[in-house]
């Protein structure tokens, strides 16, 4: 066909995340069922549109949605999550709301920072690895809760209850989120949202196993830019994960979020954080 062949589709799926594509259109006839289930089921982890160019058996399908790239009638098989106006109001208001409670909260976290220091050696900020928007890892900010030399930044073991790493005044800071504070500098860097699913870090496991091994569609959750609360986080799931269901009801609440979010439950969970639900479920 004198078109070069780039590769297979875990390929693909690389080649998407390493540039700033829009929209993934798949060729192949409707008879190639599992194929196309295989692939579709790939790239439903990608922050892309999937369309699918129909034979002419498509063309005689009901209630399917279409949309066309210049005259070429195409089938659509999956929606960007946050695209046009919803991707500018989201922006616009998590630039908004974190320039405002990092003006407010200034000397809160400049005496949180001073404590720290005083209650241990170290810096007052911690930095870690996390995986971000599209899977790329981002440096996400912390108030340090930790001694200093005792510090995990892969997440290689999950804080638990009462753990000897966590200093005095370190778990109170958790219990109460004031650690995630610095996070407000990710959301105006562009990296992070208000809400969103949570940011994990890259070693994370639940029951012995990575997260992206326990729950088979966990990259899904990266299709929107990890958030300092979310939907799972309202509603108890967060602390620990010591077992695979754990970390897959946290998954399954980030899923939905995508999946139903508007302008009105973005602002229900702001507010549902604040007043008072995030600390239903206490972390470690």
């Amino acid at each position: 066909w004198g078109v070069p062949r780039r590769g297979n589709v875990d390929d693909l799926v690389s080649f998407v995340r390493d540039r700033q594509i829009d929209m993934v259109i798949v060729t192949l006839p409707l008879s190639a069922e599992e194929r196309l289930s295989e692939i579709f089921a790939r790239l439903k982890t990608l922050p892309v549109d999937v369309r699918l160019c129909p034979d002419a058996i498509g063309f005689q399908l009901e209630n399917v949605r279409m949309s066309h790239l210049g005259p070429l009638p195409l089938i659509n098989v999956v929606d960007r999550p946050l695209s046009d106006w919803r991707w500018t109001v989201k922006t616009a208001e998590d630039r908004v709301l974190a320039s405002l409670i990092l003006l407010f909260a200034g000397p809160l976290m400049l005496f949180i920072a001073l404590a720290i220091r005083l209650d241990s050696p170290g810096p007052a900020l911690f930095r870690q690895k996390r995986f971000g928007f599209n899977n790329r890892l981002i440096d996400v900010f912390k108030f340090r809760t930790m001694y200093h030399e005792q510090r995990d930044e892969n997440a290689e073991q999950l804080t638990r209850r009462n753990d000897p790493r966590v200093t005095r005044l370190g778990a109170f800071r958790r219990k109460t989120s004031l650690d995630e504070l610095p996070q407000f500098l990710n959301v105006l860097r562009g990296e992070m949202s208000i809400v969103g699913p949570r940011p994990h870090a890259c070693r994370a496991k639940a029951g012995g196993l990575l997260y992206q091994e326990a729950v088979e569609k966990y990259d899904a959750r990266h299709r929107v830019k990890p958030g300092i609360t979310g939907w799972a986080q309202v509603n108890g799931w967060r602390g620990e994960t010591e077992t695979g269901g754990q970390i897959r009801k946290r998954v399954e609440h980030d899923l939905a979020y995508i999946a139903n979010w508007s302008v009105g439950l973005h602002r229900h969970i702001i507010l549902r954080t604040a007043f008072p639900g995030f600390i239903a479920r206490p972390a470690y």
